[in-house]
């Protein structure tokens, strides 16, 4: 059974750095295409990191392009999202989710952890 968990969340002020983790049991993280997805109140789903099969196959949106980096590392089978000088608007809840292909392509995802940046 593939479960994801997310931790590392919490409050931290403008301009400061967090680092969230997203720990997978029941599945290798190495050789599925992981991503970091976030929510804000009244708002929809965003993807703001991507990893694809290769960690040197990444993606991010402008919103956090140069701010935020997503790694994962395959002995420890957790992905993590650094993300740094962080903004009021980029507080959400925010995600892990896998992309696993058997005979089709499912999508799993953590239950999230809640980041707030506020002074």
């Amino acid at each position: 059974q593939v479960q994801l968990v997310e931790s590392g969340g919490g409050l931290v002020q403008p301009g400061e750095s967090l680092t969230l983790s997203c720990t997978a049991s029941g599945v290798a993280l190495g050789g599925h295409p992981v991503s970091w997805y976030r929510q804000a109140p009244g708002k929809e789903r965003e993807l703001v990191a991507h990893l694809g099969f290769t960690d040197d196959a990444t993606n991010y949106p402008a919103s956090v392009k140069g701010r935020f980096t997503a790694s994962r590392d395959n002995a420890k089978n957790v992905l993590y999202l650094q993300m740094n000088n962080l903004k009021s608007e980029d507080t959400a809840v925010y995600f892990c989710m896998m992309n696993i292909f058997t005979t089709k392509w499912d999508d799993y995802w953590g239950q999230g952890t809640q980041v707030t940046v506020s002074s």
